[in-house]
């Protein structure tokens, strides 16, 4: 089982969104030395809770500051945006960290419908039709060379025109995500942690109906996106839980504050000592969170990921204590075997 990191630039309570990029350069830096395989960087839009609404600029400083992992976008939301503009992005970042850039592409909006409107460059028709379905084709036709030579496209080169391209991966917390990268013969990343209803089902279904593609894989791939908080004792990592616990429930009155400390968390949710792990938000099953100890994190997520046949399971782990943080993606690292990079 692969180990990768999935970082939403969290921005602890009494520190600034320039400490929060900050502790993002840190953790990646010290993900590459651990051995993870992928360092993925999110795209909220206006969330002051959250520092990363462009994860194209955070890239390129973090593959400067790591030798070996791989670095991308989970992900870039593409109905924002020109898939050619998107190709020359990362195009450069291809160029300039060869062999190591993922391109996660998602479907979300990222924040709130005025957000979305405000980064929309055509205002006049409310809403704008959904052409996500054009978008991805026309995207990938741009990495790979692949418009036909009577399209007007095929007369574009994307520069910097480099030998290779960055790896696309599609994100998705539904069914319709699961049934387009099978159709495309695209990589598959689910995010459980954000929607765990269809997990199940849409993992299955993506496996079952692979179409292998010449420009992208000859077998599908997948990657389980979850949430995990680690400590050396379950009762560590359960208390460490309480702040993401109230973020969650915030985050869904609308209310996008920064990470709380556990003492705020713990009076805000009316607890004197936090909820067990196994009470905590779950769908079949599994849970979005996986907390403990190391080997009870490791044998949670090595269950999950022979259970659902997914190759490599992406941790995100959202504390208000960074040096908490980092301990967990330490603990993590060591009990699951993860070979250190000198």
């Amino acid at each position: 089982m692969k180990l990768s990191v999935i970082d939403q630039s969290p921005v602890p309570a009494g520190f600034t969104p320039a400490d929060a990029l900050r502790n993002t350069l840190e953790l990646a830096r010290l993900a590459d030395r651990l051995g993870y395989t992928r360092y993925w960087i999110a795209e909220h839009h206006a969330i002051p809770a959250l520092a990363s609404p462009a994860p194209e600029v955070l890239i390129a400083r973090v593959a400067a500051e790591t030798r070996g992992i791989r670095v991308g976008s989970g992900g870039v939301m593409l109905p924002h945006y020109s898939p050619y503009k998107v190709a020359e992005c990362f195009r450069v970042l291809h160029a300039l960290y060869p062999d190591r850039i993922d391109l996660g592409i998602g479907r979300a909006p990222g924040g709130t419908p005025l957000d979305s409107f405000a980064l929309w460059r055509d205002r006049d028709h409310y809403p704008p039709p959904d052409d996500f379905g054009r978008q991805l084709p026309e995207l990938l036709a741009f990495l790979n060379h692949g418009f036909p030579a009577n399209h007007p496209f095929s007369q574009i080169t994307v520069t910097p025109d480099m030998p290779g391209t960055p790896e696309v991966w599609l994100l998705g917390s539904s069914m319709w995500s699961a049934s387009a990268a099978a159709q495309l013969g695209l990589p598959y990343a689910f995010a459980h942690f954000i929607e765990p209803g269809p997990t199940r089902a849409a993992i299955a279904h993506y496996q079952a109906n692979f179409q292998a593609s010449r420009s992208t894989m000859r077998v599908p791939r997948t990657i389980l996106a979850l949430g995990a908080v680690c400590a050396e004792t379950d009762a560590e990592a359960e208390r460490l839980l309480a702040s993401v616990r109230l973020f969650r429930r915030r985050i869904r009155q609308n209310d996008v504050r920064p990470i709380p400390t556990v003492e705020e968390a713990l009076r805000e949710l009316g607890e004197t000592s936090p909820l067990p792990s196994e009470q905590v938000e779950r769908e079949d099953g599994i849970p979005r969170y996986v907390v403990g100890s190391p080997e009870r994190v490791r044998d949670q997520l090595s269950l999950i990921a022979e259970e659902l046949r997914v190759q490599e399971v992406m941790v995100v782990t959202i504390v208000h204590d960074h040096r908490a943080r980092l301990r967990s993606y330490e603990l993590m690292a060591a009990a699951c075997g993860l070979e250190p990079r000198a």
